[in-house]
């Protein structure tokens, strides 16, 4: 039932509605110099300029026994639509990483750049000087639609041309309209009070929550689509022309530990839309999120829950009043997989594509290890562009077979492709960064994956399952960032030290997962899954993938809607 009487708003939305269009007081933060932090008030509006406020909690214990304030820092995030970027661009990235943030590039779960570690003095260099790249970080995080994911489909590139420029144009249309990130980042006159501002698609107070936009060439689902707010599933006919999109609704992974009423919830698809009718659609599904979206309780603001209240079938109708015109009935498709596919690739361009292993997405050298200067060798050779995966990976793509030698000794010099030559388990895991930076992780992710994943490939080897692909994913909190609800492994931060771990989603993408045992250690993480593993090996049936048998078995039960997550599911 839906309440008629207007709740009490959450702070975010004052903080907002104060703003003055996101302007705050982050000017006057920037300049003082007297600490490495900006306001808290700010800490909220900077996010829509693309920054986060961090703290080195590793540092934490030392410096408040020294008295001094915890090792602030900004975490940037670059918007890179459709996460295509030209080589001079990367080239830009790698040097800003190594001059402004912690010589390392991390390349997100969302197609997008990450900088970690910009200390507060030269974070307005940093951003003028991603802008001067032509890239920009407005919009990448904050409560409206974020980076336009869209499959990188290195081996169908005509059809890929045309969902790009679908990305890049949904990207424009839903980007704030507000001056102050020019004025504030890029030193443009400065427009008193606003007065010139205003947000025909947003409004003064945005979106209740962040968006998540992703469009999808089946029969790969690489970006999740069902995971997100928004989703546009290409439609190709026989002769391989896009004929449209399927339009799905109202997915989101994030929920909160010991609060049933939230959960992680797949999409719904709603209809179908032509290519001409695709911004429009974006649009107005924005503007019906932001008209009935939750504003009081910020845990149930994300769409996914007003779809889940209110239904598909009133959430499609405001959309069409909205429209103007009927969608069409949602045309068949099939996903296969949603992993990258890896090694070398000819397009229907004759030209190659490569994609390389990045694990948890994060570019950087080590002693053994010089990915990081390999990449910009490469990048410095490069005609074509770079893409950045949804699965944290890295394709090369547009190499011509001049180029391509080249490239190859690079490869080999640097020892760039080694990673493709993981086991199936590694080459499909994914991580978020958690500690030492997010201040929501409860547990090590990225720093401790790896880790955990040369214990499993020894049972994988034992097992025979050395080349089977396998989803494991893991965040240090349940916001989900890494996805990890869609894991045929899934395994979620508790406390320190401790996961809760999921069994059970499709490959596909198609179906969530189901929690197998709670707040366990490493130890009881290998001593749960191992026989698992084991009994996969020796009794999994024809082609059939380590999530459906889970379910098969009867180790977990399926779960195809989020209402169901926490079925069976003792407290």
């Amino acid at each position: 039932m839906i309440s008629e009487e207007p709740p009490k708003r959450s702070k975010v939305e004052g903080i907002k509605e104060a703003s003055d269009f996101l302007r705050g007081t982050i000017l006057e933060g920037l300049a003082d110099t007297s600490t490495g932090a900006i306001a808290n008030d700010d800490t909220q509006l900077t996010k829509f300029h693309g920054i986060y406020q961090q703290d080195d909690r590793d540092l934490r214990v030392q410096r408040r026994k020294e008295k001094r304030e915890k090792a602030f820092s900004f975490m940037i995030r670059v918007r890179v639509p459709a996460g295509v970027c030209t080589p001079q661009q990367w080239l830009e990235m790698d040097r800003l990483a190594n001059q402004y943030a912690n010589g390392t590039l991390k390349l997100t779960t969302r197609q997008a750049f990450q900088f970690h570690g910009v200390l507060k003095g030269v974070l307005k260099n940093t951003i003028k000087e991603i802008n001067e790249a032509l890239l920009d970080t407005i919009a990448a995080c904050g409560d409206v639609n974020r980076n336009v994911m869209c499959n990188t489909n290195p081996y169908q590139s005509a059809v890929h041309g045309e969902v790009f420029e679908l990305a890049r144009k949904i990207s424009a249309h839903l980007t704030p309209n507000t001056k102050a990130y020019h004025e504030i980042w890029l030193d443009d006159e400065l427009v008193e009070g606003g007065q010139e501002d205003e947000e025909p698609i947003y409004g003064k107070t945005y979106l209740p929550r962040k968006f998540k936009t992703v469009i999808a060439v089946p029969p790969s689902n690489d970006v999740d689509v069902f995971a997100h707010c928004l989703g546009f599933i290409a439609i190709v006919d026989a002769e391989n022309h896009l004929v449209g999109y399927n339009v799905s609704v109202g997915g989101g992974m994030g929920m909160a530990h010991g609060k049933k009423e939230t959960f992680p919830r797949l999409a719904d698809v709603m209809g179908f839309c032509t290519p001409e009718q695709a911004v429009d659609v974006a649009e107005k599904v924005v503007t019906v999120q932001r008209d009935y979206g939750d504003r009081s309780e910020r845990r149930h603001a994300r769409l996914k829950y007003t779809i889940e209240d209110r239904g598909i079938d009133w959430f499609r109708n405001e959309v069409e009043k909205r429209l103007g015109y009927s969608l069409e009935p949602a045309r068949s498709f099939k996903f296969e997989y949603s992993g990258d596919r890896y090694g070398w690739i000819k397009g229907t361009d004759d030209k190659w594509h490569l994609t390389l292993f990045i694990e948890n997405g994060r570019v950087r050298d080590t002693k053994d290890y010089l990915m990081q200067t390999g990449l910009r060798e490469i990048a410095k050779i490069h005609e074509g562009d770079f893409r950045l995966t949804p699965n944290q990976n890295l394709s090369i793509v547009g190499i011509s077979e001049q180029t391509k030698p080249q490239i190859e000794k690079l490869l080999e010099t640097y020892g760039l492709d080694r990673g493709n030559r993981q086991t199936g388990l590694r080459l499909n895991a994914m991580a978020c960064v958690a500690l030492p930076t997010c201040g929501l992780a409860l547990a090590e992710s990225e720093r401790y994956l790896p880790t955990l994943i040369d214990r499993l490939d020894t049972i994988i080897e034992e097992s025979g399952l050395r080349d089977d692909a396998i989803l494991i994913r893991m965040t240090g909190c349940p916001n989900g960032c890494a996805r990890p609800y869609l894991g045929e492994i899934g395994l979620v931060g508790k406390a320190p030290g401790k996961y809760n771990l999921y069994l059970g989603a499709g490959f596909d993408g198609n179906r969530l997962n189901k929690l197998y045992k709670q707040s366990i250690t490493e130890e009881e993480i290998l001593e749960a899954l191992t026989p698992i593993i084991k009994h996969y090996a020796t009794e999994r049936t024809e082609d059939e993938r380590f999530g459906d048998f889970v379910i098969r078995t009867g180790y977990v039960k399926p779960t195809r809607i989020g209402s169901e997550f926490h079925e069976d599911v003792e407290a």
